[in-house]
């Protein structure tokens, strides 16, 4: 137990500055950005929000846990639920950082590839996300910040605060009703990603899914169970592939492991339900499978 509780407290120590900027983040959306802005470039049902959305997440340095408030935020101010999907892919899956650190540590190719694949999965995702019928946790409210009045005087209202009011509205939003909301999701997901930690004997695993197409089975298993963001993933798959698993299970491993957290797909069950929690997930291992063997194949050329 005690080495669980050091693990625990290494997991809370680096996800919880991710989450400080991800519901900061997610306060400026829901006070700042007016909700037709978020309709004109999310709430339609064609690629160019979905492109925006993974375009954007890309950019973004947040980890999966930190871009689950952003999405939330997006997704109540009435995004449509392909480009909350693509953004939960993309955002987690690279970061400036981690495709610089990738650049140093597994040179260009590798990089560039990382970056084409993420837009690839994310687009995908985001295509499937809008093909699925989907009804709202609440269908007889309409999809927008839960915590905003839709009455026009309200609006006209919320228009002339003041920065200072805004800002303090911000942080309200932020660290105090977004956590009521996802926060209990949150915290479980840490304790079990520290469990797993703990109790998986992962050297054993790592010998025997090293080669051949062991390996992207393990790529998938160690990707889903385990909470590695993208930056940190980058160095762990560098020494697989030096002691023998093959660059397509590498990159599998770098396209999966950073999105898969427990609180993002707890946090995806409690808001959109089972249906869609097994979609993501299935064309998530599906896509990372097959840009990791057309990775694989195109180095072998």
């Amino acid at each position: 137990m005690e080495h669980f509780g050091h693990i625990f407290i290494h997991y809370l120590g680096e996800i919880l500055p991710a989450l400080a900027i991800g519901f900061f983040i997610s306060g400026l959306v829901h006070e700042l950005i007016p909700e037709d802005i978020v309709l004109k470039y999310l709430g339609s049902g064609g690629i160019k929000p979905i492109l925006a959305s993974t375009l954007i997440g890309t950019l973004l340095p947040v980890c999966c846990w930190g871009s689950l408030p952003i999405a939330v935020s997006f997704y109540k101010k009435g995004a449509k639920l392909g480009p909350v999907l693509a953004f939960l892919v993309a955002t987690p899956a690279t970061s400036i950082s981690a495709l610089l650190v990738s650049y140093s540590v597994l040179g260009a190719r590798f990089t560039a590839y990382i970056f084409f694949a993420v837009i690839v999965m994310g687009v995908l995702m985001g295509l499937v996300g809008n093909k699925i019928k989907h009804t709202p946790r609440n269908p007889g409210e309409p999809v927008k910040c839960a915590h905003c009045e839709t009455d026009p005087a309200h609006a006209r209202h919320h228009k002339k605060k003041t920065f200072t009011q805004k800002f303090i509205s911000a942080l309200k939003y932020a660290y105090i009703e977004l956590p009521k909301e996802i926060g209990v999701e949150l915290l479980i997901g840490i304790i079990l990603a520290a469990f797993v930690a703990t109790f998986i004997p992962l050297g054993r695993l790592i010998k025997a899914f090293l080669s051949g197409w062991f390996g992207y089975v393990f790529a998938v298993i160690f990707g889903i169970l385990m909470y590695i963001c993208s930056t940190a993933t980058v160095p762990l798959v560098d020494s697989l592939m030096k002691q023998g698993m093959n660059s397509g299970a590498g990159m599998t491993l770098l396209l999966i492991g950073p999105v898969t957290s427990y609180g993002t797909l707890l946090v995806l069950r409690k808001e959109y339900g089972v249906k869609v929690l097994s979609i993501f997930l299935g064309v998530l291992i599906a896509a990372s499978l097959l840009l990791g063997v057309g990775f694989q194949t195109i180095k072998g050329f």
